[in-house]
């Protein structure tokens, strides 16, 4: 099977989601007070992928309604037809909605004239819509439907804070960038940290807070960058991957695997509870925590080659580590002998201290060499605790 084929929606498909957005924005519509409901997302660029279409519907208010809380304007009407709606706290808050059997993001925003008068991101996002319809044709779309698809697959894609990866945005201006998904890739594994992509005068005008380890001039408003949510780590494994693919492709790059305790054996493992109704703040607590183990196992010797998470309501947390067991003794580094208060402040704590070769340290034995009693002391730490609901290594009862 061709990659294509596993990832475009067949034209059954296509035409029951446009003709669903369609009712569905006719009923809101005919209950909406002055605000006017649009289609977006990827639905409305015709850059889905087969089989789970983000059906976001934005509310268009006036700006007039400026310094209004247009979410709670939007809350009172959504309720009047929608009985079951979910709210969402983001930047601004938002809701989801189960109609028919998919689920549609229900977006407030305000009408601005241009991206660069948007106060609220959200507010800009009716423009990358209106962009990427008119830059890209139908093979275009294909072709962006094939990097979502390995990016999703591939665990880098969604801009959301506990994941830091690709947005669907970023997504499209990157294939639309280089004319198709193969030479995407062909450039991708030639990328270093700091790579610009688009216009280069811009990019060196970005405020110091907008750049990341990738720099996407967003072409819509080229004071902003596109990709600024991006983490190092996770283009480090687009990168990766890529390569992967660029050497050996093969359409099992684009199937998306589900993440169970089989598909990451011979890693640490560790299940845990999320902490509060929030996705995205629940989410960032826990890569705090996860954050806070890695360095933690890195101290103590086991040395973390690879770490990663699946969130959801029991959240997997894995660690791969060169080292499983280590030392008992193991030789504890104070500060450089220049810095001679701390060097007292060291020799005060350690009073069976050496030195050599300029270094002062002293030899210590470890409480725990096996890596799972460790971790099971570090889960005991406030720290961590404060971060998530519950968590424990996965094999334990």
């Amino acid at each position: 099977m061709k990659a294509l084929d596993l990832v475009k929606p067949e034209k059954k498909e296509i035409e029951y989601i446009n003709k669903l957005a369609k009712s569905f924005l006719d009923k809101l519509n005919k209950g909406l007070k002055d605000a006017k409901a649009v289609l977006g997302g990827s639905v409305a660029k015709g850059t889905w992928v087969k089989g789970n279409p983000d059906i976001d519907i934005f509310v268009q208010y006036p700006l007039k309604y400026k310094d209004k809380d247009i979410s709670s304007l939007l809350e009172k009407d959504i309720k009047k037809l929608f009985k079951d709606a979910s709210k969402i706290h983001g930047s601004r808050d938002y809701f989801k909605i189960d109609y028919s059997d998919y689920t549609f993001e229900v977006i407030p925003v305000l009408k601005v004239s241009s991206p660069e008068k948007a106060e609220n991101i959200t507010d800009a996002t009716p423009f990358h819509t209106e962009w990427v319809k008119e830059k890209a044709n139908e093979k275009l779309q294909d072709e962006i439907r094939l990097t979502k698809a390995f990016m999703k697959a591939n665990r880098v894609y969604g801009a959301e804070s506990y994941i830091k990866g690709f947005s669907g945005f970023v997504s499209e201006i990157l294939t639309i960038e280089y004319g198709s998904f193969q030479k995407l890739i062909s450039s991708v594994i030639r990328w270093k940290s700091g790579e610009i992509i688009g216009n280069k005068t811009a990019a060196k005008k970005l405020n110091k807070s907008k750049i990341g380890p990738l720099i996407v001039v967003d072409p819509t408003c080229p004071s902003r960058n596109a990709a600024a949510a991006l983490s190092e780590k996770k283009l480090k494994q687009f990168i990766e991957k890529a390569k992967e693919f660029y050497h050996n492709p093969s359409p099992s790059y684009f199937e998306a695997k589900n993440i169970d305790l089989e598909g990451i054996k011979g890693a640490l493992i560790l299940k845990a509870k999320p902490l509060g109704s929030k996705t995205d703040v629940a989410g960032a607590k826990l890569v705090k925590a996860q954050e806070y183990i890695k360095r933690i196992l890195d101290q103590a010797g086991f040395s973390v080659t690879d770490y990663d998470m699946e969130f959801g309501d029991e959240t997997l947390l894995w660690f791969y580590t060169e080292n499983k067991k280590v030392p008992k003794k193991y030789r504890h580094f104070g500060p450089p002998l220049g810095e001679e208060r701390h060097v007292e402040v060291f020799k005060e704590k350690y009073h069976d201290h050496k030195i050599e070769n300029g270094r002062i340290f002293v030899d210590l034995e470890r409480k725990h060499t096996d890596i799972e009693p460790f971790v099971k002391e570090v889960l005991e730490d406030p720290y961590i605790k404060e971060k998530v609901k519950s968590i424990k290594v996965a094999n334990d009862s």
